[in-house]
């Protein structure tokens, strides 16, 4: 059974950090892409960050670029966005996904860990 299990929200303030991190099991993640997606209340949810499970190549929204960084620990099945800089802006549930990288349909979904930033 394939599981993403979020962790590391929770409340700060302005100009803080946070670690999130996304446990993975249930299947070689081998050529499969990894990404970070958030949902504020009343908004769509939008795609932060991403990271191919085997390589290098990165992904950043625009308005994150510079503040958080994604990166993959292959020995412990994790990954992890690093999010400095926090803004109230970045509130939001923070969910890890899982496609494959033929297709642009995530298979696998995590739970969320809310992110709330104070000013």
């Amino acid at each position: 059974q394939v599981q993403l299990v979020e962790s590391g929200g929770g409340l700060v303030q302005a100009g803080a950090s946070l670690r999130l991190s996304c446990a993975v099991s249930g299947r070689t993640f081998s050529g499969y892409y990894i990404s970070w997606f958030r949902q504020a209340p009343g908004k769509d949810r939008e795609l932060v960050a991403g990271i191919r499970w085997g390589g290098s190549t990165t992904y950043y929204l625009d308005s994150v670029k510079g503040r958080f960084t994604i990166s993959r620990d292959s020995a412990k099945n994790t990954v992890y966005l690093q999010m400095n800089r926090l803004k109230p802006d970045d509130t939001a549930v923070y969910y890890c996904a899982a496609r494959t990288l033929a297709t642009e349909k995530y298979d696998y979904w995590g739970q969320g860990t809310q992110v709330t930033v104070s000013s």
